[in-house]
């Protein structure tokens, strides 16, 4: 086991109060790690990270206010030396890549095994990066998949607010054959069986967003 003088100390952001609590339980039985805040969304992670500067922040990528993205991003430019992980539930979903791009140093799945946890975040202390093989794989395989344009992305994202072809067509000032090919697109490279698992796919990713 590693021996460290003073325990890592640990920064829990996530919106859902079970993950927050199941999380803090794991690290709790460990001397070397401690939980000195939590936060249930990017707003109250900058803060709490301003007044405790912890060794490793564990950060959900989806949540109200002010996502993981954001919150990492700001974070970042005023703590450059900040350790965070990525907590999500989707493999290869695109905010968490977006976080690691942002300077997310890890990433984990909120399936994680305990001892995962408690070595990524002992890694982190250490100055390492902990992206698993498997994760790295996927990671790296949605890049391919997922490189919708942005064209695509906005047909997508008028399929997810509920427009037909035809309206989408007009939205965008396209034809609505043009609309149909976008969509053939997107399913190939989401691997959809069709618009609304397309959509499914966008919504779970974080490629599109539901209105608010």
């Amino acid at each position: 086991m590693v021996v460290h003088k003073k325990p890592i100390t640990v920064l829990i952001v996530d919106d859902h109060a079970l993950i927050r609590e199941g999380i803090s339980a794991v690290v709790g039985g460990y001397e070397d790690i401690s939980v000195v805040g939590e936060a249930s969304n990017g707003l109250e992670a900058i803060r709490l990270y301003r007044a405790s500067q912890p060794d490793v922040t564990l950060m959900d990528v989806q949540m109200p206010e002010l996502n993981g993205l954001g919150a990492i991003s700001a974070i970042m430019s005023e703590f450059p030396q900040a350790c965070i992980a990525v907590l999500t539930t989707y493999r290869g979903d695109v905010r968490a890549l977006q976080a690691i791009k942002a300077g997310a140093r890890g990433y984990l799945l909120k399936s994680t095994l305990r001892h995962e946890l408690i070595e990524t975040i002992r890694d982190l202390a250490a100055g390492k990066q902990r992206f698993p093989p498997e994760i790295a794989a996927e990671l790296a395989a949605h890049i391919d998949q997922d490189g919708l344009t942005r064209r695509e992305v906005q047909v997508l994202q008028h399929v997810a607010e509920g427009l037909s072809n035809k309206e989408t067509a007009v939205a965008l000032a396209i034809g609505e054959d043009t609309v149909k090919g976008h969509l053939r697109n997107i399913m190939d490279k989401l691997g959809a069986y069709n618009r609304t698992h397309a959509v499914t796919i966008g919504l779970q990713r974080g490629i599109i967003e539901l209105p608010q």
